[in-house]
């Protein structure tokens, strides 16, 4: 019962925003590369722990917050089913050993740690009162992951490494925002203090700068990445964002969620099509070569 509580207060389930560090691999055709594939397993475990050690200050900090809202509320720091001294301990020890296995990988690695962690620590004492800065930070912060990938295998970084990730953090994040706004209605304030500057006009504003953002970045990314067949993979993203903004606009909880996605066999349809087009565009001599041809 206690473990899972433990795990719980990690929240795992979050990890899935640090695979953003396998992109400079798999689109730089590194993917079968053993030792690199290695060496990007580790930076991804890195990122989980500066991630769970960031959650955890994170929902110490939010205590109250958590406490008045619907979902939060049950989280093992806002419940008390585990004690704040306990969690802070936990948070650092995760910090540290983050801080010392991407150290030990690359020192530019381990600034990328370092700065997730610094600047989502800001976010969270600061940052995350001021409007549009709290989503441009956490964008921000998604570069910060992909990034992280191509240094640490030493890739040269590509723009639309930046670009991409940016805009499809902007675009979730201000789904969240929306699905906020649904749910807490004229109680968002008393959870978030931001959610009071923001209003459904202006919401469905960005909305639409992110999700075109998005769209006009990802379809310049397959046009200009020298896989000019990535183009044919278009149509599946396309349909994944707006399957994604259908969800946000009739309230799923998978826009607060976006782990939950794995629950809309839609989606779910969407990514496998996306992924495995993506693979065969970008390895297309290496799986004729394995299959026979």
């Amino acid at each position: 019962m206690g473990l899972k509580h433990y795990i719980k207060l990690l929240r795992p389930q979050q990890w899935y925003k640090n695979t953003l560090i396998f992109l400079a691999l798999i689109f730089g055709g590194h993917l079968f590369n053993v030792a690199e594939f290695k060496l990007t397993v580790i930076g991804f475990i890195c990122l989980c722990l500066i991630s769970s050690s960031n959650y955890i200050f994170n929902d110490i900090l939010d205590l109250k917050a958590d406490r008045a809202h619907p979902e939060k509320k049950k989280r093992p720091l806002a419940s008390g089913k585990i004690k704040i001294w306990k969690g802070g301990i936990i948070a650092i020890i995760l910090l540290i050993v983050s801080l010392f296995v991407s150290y030990n990988l690359s020192v530019t690695f381990f600034y990328f740690v370092l700065a997730l962690f610094l600047l989502t620590q800001f976010y969270s004492l600061v940052l995350k009162r001021e409007i549009f800065v709290d989503l441009l930070l956490i964008s921000i912060n998604f570069v910060l992951r992909a990034a992280s990938g191509s240094y640490l295998i030493d890739l040269k970084i590509s723009p639309w490494l930046i670009l991409c990730p940016f805009f499809l953090a902007l675009f979730l994040t201000t789904g969240k925002r929306i699905s906020d706004l649904k749910l807490l209605g004229k109680k968002a304030a008393a959870h978030k203090a931001v959610l009071k500057k923001y209003t459904s006009e202006m919401t469905n504003a960005l909305m639409i700068i992110a999700t075109t953002s998005l769209i006009l970045a990802y379809t310049l990314f397959a046009f200009q990445s020298g896989h000019h067949n990535l183009l044919l993979t278009i149509p599946f993203a396309l349909y994944a964002i707006f399957r994604y903004m259908q969800l946000i606009y009739q309230g799923s909880k998978i826009a607060r969620h976006p782990e939950l996605l794995v629950t809309d066999k839609r989606m779910v349809i969407a990514g496998i099509l996306w992924g495995l087009s993506t693979l065969f565009v970008l390895y297309y001599d290496l799986i004729l070569r394995l299959i026979g041809f």
